[in-house]
């Protein structure tokens, strides 16, 4: 009987509307995203505009002026790849960014700014995230993608409650079923998979899709069974199935559609079950009616329109006119206008229709995450669409709630959250406006510039006259351009290389100069006090001592200086420096005990040298070869961890290491990598950090367009405590210790200490101590007899056995048993001291595979060069890295095997350690870029590339 079914919405007609209904004058984004670019809400619009990672939001419902009165909300400091309304709040907006985060928005309603952060964030995510969807029963429930990587949030708690298991490639669609059980992934390898996340992260079911791995995406009906799929056939026409999990080998019905190059959003009505193709940089929008127990994908209608479509999205059915039979409204975000486009079907309009607007779901969720983890199936109430039955219960998500109304309806400008792990430290953080700004009108180039520290709106600007000219910023910030400086510095006789303020002493500020000069200068004078001499060429850098009575400094003569500035003009100690006559930069380090200087050697490599700030003569204790690249490396080091981190402009990598006065002098740590390059990096004072989630550090990195925070986190189990052993008490860098009068009388100080700990935590050195997991025996009785060389000896053997032989136990498979603090101990030490317990087990071996290197690069010229490169960059020689991961040659399959396993048998969840797999992990990457040198190698002789 459904074979012969007549469809009621077989005369429906699609009417773009008045002119005057568009909203226009927009400036939309036509990034190559393959997501909608735009949605809607009963109450709001949220579209793409043409700045990256800056949504557009505009009432969906308006009257006069307001109706086109388009507010710009800054979301990421990167593209935003997808969002999403929740179904039950009109005003909660969730985005996913190019910059790896989702974030949850509180949107303004009538009277109200927008939010200057967001309400929530989860990530971030190793990857994009690609894809992003509300649960339709349960409120704070989201589905994410990036990558190969899919993650159900509970965002109140902003933690996944699970993670599918990982896809053969870029997860490019994720959506839920109509009831909320499942999830449907579309990936491109061209596979659909059904999840049941609640019960296993694996897939339920599986079956090809489509033949082309191009831009595939899902829509789900209104039952739990059956979904629509787009994408590409192998003639690369666009392709619509319909999908039965039940029967999931092949597809109940299919249709072929043109040949193009942009995907194929569907958007599907779960209650009328009608679907709208809206095919990406096209003029047409096809619709479908889909009939599962036909099954029938049965056309209904063509709308042509005026202009090429950019995004695509539905408007609710509880904003539809269903006093005029309007069954559906698609908004087509164009480049300039977002056009409604109304689906009537011709009745009489002025009777509500009931077959045509069946009950919808509400507006209330029916459960909260807690309960639809532990199994509740429950259905969101459905509610009628007839006017005379509303109004309807309304409901305000607790995730992000509502703020005041302000006083002030304008509207604000526009706000951006930066990229990373932004949050509240950056006070405002926005966008600017596109206006002119206020600036400092300095006159000259401008050398280098340097902020009080003890006066927060005093800003020193050195320039190419040689003069240095101080501005007064005003505390709200500049509003208006200032061309009047409030002092004038005169006294170098060429440009000004560097400025540096006393750390102790207010009005105190240090300047080099290209006369070969320091003058130590008196602010509140306007004078300078002192001149130091004997420097032979340019001054790279210069550097205050933490106590403040020696001033350190480095120059193209090839000479480290350490001065006594109130002792008299000349050095009082001298020594060797970099051999390279390019940029160099220096700092004290160590509690004043050391200096670093980084620089350039003969060969044009970049390279870190420690000094013994008493006896520079004897030249360095240590240096430390980093990698060949043409910019400086700028140190900034925090004194309260012994962390420096450095970087240069225009690079991509921010080194970061530990400083130690002994050997081994330099501890490596985890870099950062951004994805661009950037301008300028500068570490924030110590009390911008978020103690609470264990923040070592906070810098600012300045892009090409942007101003972005970056924090370095040490990953802590027991985060509720404060970890005093990570934050001691910092110095208060804000207030001076002496006056300028007074230190130029040859006063000293110390600065004063604070605190870091919040008043409602508790020190992690007196928390209670957890009972160990395992205790069958005692460490006691295995370790009794053994001395701690014998223990260190057999920790490292273990170690270095797993990473040999895939086939030998786990390290910690030797200890079953052993307390958890006393393997962290002996681990620590193993460490910690583990130069002198490699050197003794491993000397000879390394002088041979130093031998060895060097004569394999001698003996293969450029490639050899270029693989000594790659191990210094890496910290891996070649020969280090096969035998981790137990290569003998350079197979890409071998070498991916390997990886795969070692990495999964030393996850932490069964019983691994962070430190093994970090190895592996570097292992990895070293044999990576060796067979790139090889390839490259290849080409140049004109070689086929060989493994």
């Amino acid at each position: 009987m459904n074979r012969f079914r007549v469809s009621k919405f077989r005369h429906t007609e699609a009417r773009p509307p008045r002119r005057e209904a568009w909203i226009s004058d927009i400036r939309a984004g036509t990034a190559p995203s393959c997501r909608n670019h735009i949605k809607s809400s009963c109450s709001l619009i949220a579209f793409n505009s043409d700045r990256p990672g800056v949504l557009g939001i505009v009432p969906l419902q308006g009257q006069g002026e307001d109706k086109r009165r388009v507010a710009h909300l800054g979301c990421h400091s990167d593209l935003v790849t997808d969002l999403d309304f929740s179904p039950f709040d009109d005003f909660l907006l969730a985005t996913g960014s190019a910059d790896r985060t989702v974030k949850l928005w509180r949107l303004p309603g009538p009277g109200q700014a927008l939010p200057s952060a967001p309400g929530v964030v989860l990530g971030p995510e190793d990857l994009p995230v690609e894809v992003l969807q509300f649960h339709p029963t349960s409120d704070g429930i989201l589905v994410s993608a990036a990558g190969t990587t899919v993650k159900v949030w509970d965002a109140a708690k902003q933690q996944p409650l699970t993670e599918l298991e990982a896809h053969g490639d870029l997860v490019q669609s994720a959506v839920w079923s109509r009831d909320g059980a499942l999830v449907g992934t579309a990936c491109k390898d061209k596979q659909l998979r059904i999840f049941d996340p609640r019960t296993k992260p694996q897939a339920s079911q599986s079956t090809q899709a489509h033949e082309n791995s191009r831009d595939s995406r899902l829509a789900w009906t209104g039952t739990w069974e059956h979904f629509v799929s787009t994408g590409f056939n192998q003639m690369r026409e666009h392709e619509v199935k319909l999908w039965d999990t039940r029967f999931f080998s092949s597809a109940l019905a299919s249709l072929t559609l043109d040949t193009s190059l942009g995907c194929l959003m569907p958007l599907l009505d779960p209650d009328s079950g009608l679907l709208v193709l809206a095919g990406k940089g096209k003029r047409q929008l096809y619709c479908y009616e889909v009939v599962p127990q036909q099954p029938a994908l049965s056309p209904v209608t063509q709308c042509v329109l005026e202009s090429v479509l950019r995004g695509a999205a539905l408007v609710p059915r509880q904003a539809l006119a269903v006093m005029s039979c309007e069954v559906l409204r698609v908004l087509q975000l164009s480049d300039t206008a977002i056009v409604p486009i109304g689906y009537h079907v011709p009745r009489k309009a002025v009777e509500f229709h009931e077959d045509l607007f069946p009950d919808t779901a509400g507006c209330v969720p029916a459960t909260d995450p807690h309960s639809w983890w532990a199994g509740d199936n429950q259905q969101v109430q459905k509610v009628s669409l007839n006017p005379a039955c509303r109004p309807h219960p309304s409901f305000t998500s607790c995730l992000v709630p509502p703020t005041e109304p302000l006083p002030d309806t304008a509207q604000p400008a526009v706000t951006e959250t930066p990229v990373g792990d932004a949050d509240a430290s950056l006070r405002k953080p926005g966008r600017l406006p596109d206006t002119a700004l206020p600036t400092l009108q300095n006159g000259a180039a401008v050398t280098d510039l340097a902020w009080d520290p003890f006066d927060p709106h005093r800003l020193a600007v050195a320039g190419e006259d040689a003069r240095i000219r101080l501005w007064r910023v005003p505390a709200e910030g500049l509003e208006e351009v200032l061309t009047v400086p409030e002092t004038v510095l005169t006294g170098h006789m060429e440009k000004i290389c560097s400025l540096r303020f006393h750390p102790l002493a207010a009005d105190v500020l240090a300047s080099s100069s290209y006369d070969l000069t320091v003058r130590i200068w008196d602010l509140q004078a306007g004078v300078d006090r002192l001149k130091l001499q004997g420097h032979q060429d340019q001054i790279f850098s210069l550097a205050w001592s933490p106590d403040g009575q020696q001033l350190a400094t480095v120059c193209k003569d090839g000479r480290v200086r350490v001065y006594r500035p109130r002792s008299g003009p000349e050095p009082l100690q001298e020594g060797p420096g970099p051999k390279g006559g390019r940029g160099a930069r220096i700092v004290w380090v160590c509690d004043g005990r050391c200096l670093l200087v980084s620089g350039f050697d003969s060969q044009s490599e970049r390279q870190l040298l420690l000094y013994e700030a008493e006896a520079l003569a004897g030249g360095p204790l240590a240096v430390l070869g980093l990698d060949v690249a043409p910019s400086t490396l700028l140190p900034s080091y925090d004194p309260d961890t012994g962390l420096v981190l450095l970087t240069g402009k225009g690079d991509t990598r921010v080194f970061l290491y530990e400083l130690l006065p002994e050997s081994p002098f330099f501890m490596e740590c985890n870099s950062f990598t951004s994805p661009d390059p950037h301008k300028g990096f500068v570490l924030l004072p110590k009390t911008e950090c978020d103690v609470r989630e264990v923040e070592l550090m906070r810098c600012l990195r300045l892009r090409q367009s942007s101003l972005e925070p970056v924090a370095f986190r040490l990953p802590r189990v027991r985060k509720e405590f404060f970890q005093d052993d990570v934050f001691p008490d910092t110095a208060v860098s804000w207030e001076p210790v002496l006056s300028a009068e007074a230190w130029l009388q040859g006063a000293n100080g110390q600065p004063w200490l604070l605190s870091l700990q919040p008043p409602d935590m508790s020190p992690v050195s007196q928390a209670p101590r957890e009972a160990p997991a395992r205790r069958a025996p005692s460490s006691a009785q295995y370790l009794e007899e053994k001395s701690d060389q014998q223990k260190k000896e057999e920790l490292l053997n273990a170690m270095v056995a797993k990473l040999g032989n895939r086939e030998d136990p786990l390290p910690q498979d030797s200890f079953e048993g052993v307390d958890e603090d006393e393997w962290a101990k002996y681990l620590a030490q193993i460490i910690v001291m583990g130069v002198q317990v490699v050197g003794r087990a491993f000397a000879r071996a390394l002088r041979q595979e130093f031998a060895a290197s060097r004569a394999a690069a001698d003996a293969r010229g450029r490639a050899g060069h270029r693989s000594a490169a790659a191990s210094n960059l890496s910290g891996l020689s070649l020969q280090e890295a096969q035998q981790i991961l137990n290569v003998s040659k350079l197979s890409p399959e071998e070498i991916q095997k390997n990886y795969e396993h070692l990495f999964k048998v030393n996850d932490k969840s069964v019983g691994g350690s962070f430190y093994l797999q970090s190895k592996v992990v570097r292992a990895k990457e070293r044999l990576d870029e060796e067979l790139k040198i090889q390839a490259q190698e290849d080409r140049e002789k004109g070689q086929t590339p060989h493994t």
